[in-house]
């Protein structure tokens, strides 16, 4: 069975943006360190995730880095250009977007479907309410989570929406100059 896995770029208090517009100029993007993990992680799975409101600024973000051979992420365009896309609305009877198809249906029966279907892994990347409410269902099978060396003491977090407690295991531990350090974590 197909894993879910989830990668984020994180504050030291755990949010992933700052506000509604999603602003995350407190990134400390460090791609030449980072960037066979990304790549790593990526690698490992041919269908991407993503809630409509994080789509809609993603996609044709990506689309565009696609077709800039001098963007130094074209590889990581390149592989989410080629990638299945799911995106999850209730709102998008049909997808704006040419190489995106519209998940309308119960996210966990949704899942849990993508889940059984032959292929590599699966990646959710955001937005944090949809990520939210895939770790409040138990849905995600591994955390990638870049911790970014900087405190926001505001915004979005992305595990707000769980009831209980949710166990952890460490699997990785990989600190970057810069300060980032990736935490990858299972759940028990």
């Amino acid at each position: 069975m197909r894993r879910l896995r989830l990668q984020m770029q994180v504050s030291v208090d755990g949010f992933v943006a700052t506000g509604p517009d999603d602003d995350q100029r407190w990134v400390t993007w460090a791609w030449d360190e980072i960037r066979d993990d990304v790549m790593a992680i990526v690698s490992a799975c041919d269908t991407i995730l993503l809630g409509r409101s994080l789509a809609e600024g993603y996609l044709p973000y990506w689309a565009s880095a696609l077709e800039d051979p001098g963007n130094p992420m074209a590889d990581l365009a390149r592989h989410i250009g080629e990638a299945r896309k799911v995106v999850f609305s209730r709102t998008l009877t049909a997808s704006p977007w040419p190489d995106a198809t519209i998940a309308r249906g119960d996210t966990a029966t949704e899942i849990a479907e993508l889940k059984r279907r032959p292929g590599k892994d699966l990646v959710v990347y955001g937005g944090s309410s949809f990520v939210s409410s895939l770790i409040a269902l138990g849905a995600i099978d591994e955390f990638h989570l870049f911790v970014n060396p900087v405190a926001l003491g505001r915004g979005a977090p992305i595990f707000a929406g769980i009831a209980d407690a949710q166990r952890l295991d460490l699997v990785r531990t990989v600190p970057y100059p810069s300060g980032i350090v990736l935490l990858t974590y299972r759940p028990r």
